[in-house]
């Protein structure tokens, strides 16, 4: 299973072989095993197969293909609509409307979409997480029918590769990890932990392609703007108090 994990790589195109029911089933199941906070499961698992549903996510995760190509997308919610109507229907008075709600219902589903792709992955299939997902969850709430309480946190697609790309880098282990308590990165460290990185040859394309002096450049002015940012971030609040997550009262 380590090896599994070590051998992680994203996948964005797909054969058009279907996945079996059972398949599915027992992926989707490993995936329910995952740590929840106090049992609770407070997340729901979207199955999308139909191709006009599939269609509209498409449209609305950038376009990107994969979502059409691959067989199945599974959006993984957090979801307190099931708790507290179970809670309200046993004469119990639920009080999960808040950020901290939120947050604990978002982990829950993070948890379980992870332990999804480790099932998938060691069975021979392809993931490929969405970060669409949270841009565009006002979109999804519509497509999937989302009610309050419920609010789209990721999504993958999932089938068979038809492709082999190679692994992605990552930073060092020594430049994530902290024994005891957290050490502050000085000049010399930050260095050291993005060389690497920095160093490749797929850097350097990037570099030319886009014009620009470094890699952190790349990032800050291409794919993670602080213009996008902010925009996505006003319109996931948005959806966070239409949903009900944002009474602090």
């Amino acid at each position: 299973m380590i090896n599994s994990l070590l051998q992680h790589k994203s996948i964005r195109k797909y054969k058009s072989d279907k996945i079996s029911d059972e398949l599915l089933n027992e992926i989707l199941i490993a995936g329910t095993k995952a740590s929840t906070t106090g049992n609770m499961q407070v997340y729901s698992i979207i199955i999308s197969r139909d191709e006009n549903i599939k269609e509209k996510l498409w449209e609305s995760h950038f376009k990107q293909n994969m979502v059409k190509q691959a067989p199945v997308v599974l959006t993984f919610c957090a979801d307190f609509n099931r708790f507290n109507k179970w809670c309200e229907q046993r004469k119990a008075v639920p009080g999960y409307d808040n950020f901290l709600s939120f947050i604990t219902a978002a982990i829950d589903a993070l948890l379980v979409a992870q332990n999804v792709c480790i099932a998938a992955e060691a069975k021979g299939l392809g993931i490929c997480y969405l970060g669409t997902t949270t841009y565009m969850a006002d979109k999804f709430i519509n497509i999937l029918n989302l009610p309050k309480f419920v609010v789209p946190v990721t999504a993958i697609v999932l089938g068979y590769p038809d492709e082999a790309p190679g692994l992605t880098d990552r930073l060092p282990l020594d430049s994530v990890i902290h024994f005891e308590t957290y050490k502050d990165y000085s000049k010399e460290d930050i260095d050291k932990a993005y060389f690497e990185k920095e160093s490749l040859p797929q850097t350097a394309e990037l570099l030319k392609i886009n014009e620009l002096e470094t890699l952190a450049q790349i990032f800050t002015e291409k794919r993670y703007t602080k213009k996008d940012n902010i925009a996505f971030s006003n319109s996931l609040m948005n959806v966070l108090e239409k949903q009900g997550f944002l009474n602090h009262k």
